[in-house]
């Protein structure tokens, strides 16, 4: 984030940096390392404080556990997290701003993380990396004037271990610096003949900076001739942006098809990517299932009034015309806006949250 003037990672800033995990849940100065009780006081048994007593926390069943409140000015600039595959789409992660009671950010855990699925896929963008074995890591940043409160809720029906780090910095920030959004929305499946709504109810002025889509496939043949369309201001029935197919979207083309590499071809960038493929196998899994996301960083999407974004799902019949399909689409829309949360929140259900 840039503080005021300065440009460069040289360039000194009257800031403080700090950091809440499991060891150390206010952030303050000195505090880290002094638990006494913790997920790993037992293995520490023969060692005692200062060594690894408190690395992760366990979420009850239904349960909502608050991961950092931090009270003042600042920014948070990376968090790492992980817990076991099974639980990426049962746990949701919300975010709020300087005091608001309604998210900003409230999507599942896997999704936020562009590992919608399940499964893991390494993910080698600017905001998002996620390494081996499910180390969730982002880098948008996330400014605040008052208050930044970062909670997870436990969907599933048993406890839930959770370890993670956030790392942010107390200090002023920028006048114009706005809020991180992130909405999560599913269509399973898609009403025929319909869009797939990646954002709506948001009013500017602000910025799209971000699109990551889980999209199982339920029909045969190519899927991903479907249009992504920016609906700006006053747009109502056509909208001012609008692509010419979804893998054109993501950045690839030709149906991300690479035929001596086997057909559809993982790939992630900085920017863009489809860094997971799930095949069908013959026996279990019988459909194919897709992670993409475009990161609008150098491009991002500005509108002054509303915004409105959505996706068609659309393939190819016999004769060579487009067919639409009633494919399963989750989305996460990230945005920033003036506003600290947006005019619709959009809460997964936990039927929403299974994947299957």
């Amino acid at each position: 984030m840039t503080l005021g003037n300065l440009t460069g990672i040289s360039a000194l800033a009257d800031v403080e940096t700090r950091s809440i995990s499991a060891e150390n849940p206010t952030g303050e100065p000195g505090q880290g390392g002094r638990r006494t009780e913790g997920t790993g006081a037992h293995a520490a048994r023969d060692l005692g404080q200062g060594w690894k007593v408190s690395p992760s926390i366990e979420i009850g069943p239904g349960e909502t556990a608050t991961l950092a409140d931090i009270a003042g000015s600042g920014c948070i600039t990376h968090i790492w997290l992980t817990t076991h595959v099974d639980y990426w789409r049962r746990l949701v992660l919300r975010a709020f701003w300087d005091g608001d009671d309604a998210p900003a950010v409230e999507t599942p855990v896997g999704d936020f993380f562009c590992s919608g699925w399940g499964k893991f896929a390494q993910v080698n963008s600017l905001p998002v990396a996620v390494n081996p074995n499910g180390g969730f890591n982002c880098y948008w940043e996330m400014p605040f004037n008052q208050q930044a409160k970062l909670t997870i809720e436990n969907t599933h029906d048993e406890p839930v271990v959770v370890y993670f780090q956030v790392d942010y910095w107390l200090g002023a920030v920028p006048d114009k610096a706005a809020y991180l959004h992130a909405q999560w929305r599913r269509s399973n499946p898609l009403e025929a003949k319909t869009v797939h709504t990646l954002l709506d109810g948001v009013e500017g002025p602000g910025h799209y900076v971000g699109t990551y889509v889980a999209w199982g496939v339920n029909s045969t043949g190519w899927w991903g001739e479907g249009e992504v369309k920016f609906y700006v201001d006053g747009d109502d029935e056509f909208p001012t942006i609008c692509g010419t197919g979804t893998e054109d979207y993501f950045g690839g083309a030709w149906n991300f098809d690479v035929p001596h590499l086997g057909g559809y071809t993982e790939f992630s960038t900085p920017y863009l990517g489809m860094p997971q493929v799930i095949r069908p196998d013959g026996q279990y899994q019988s459909q194919q299932r897709f992670g993409m996301y475009r990161f609008h960083l150098p491009d991002p999407i500005r509108f002054k009034e509303r915004l409105r974004v959505d996706v068609q799902a659309l393939g190819w019949r016999s004769g060579g015309r487009y067919l639409p399909l009633q494919d399963d689409i989750a989305s996460t829309a990230f945005f920033y806006s003036g506003k600290t949360s947006t005019n619709r929140p959009v809460t997964p259900s936990h039927d929403d949250m299974e994947i299957c």
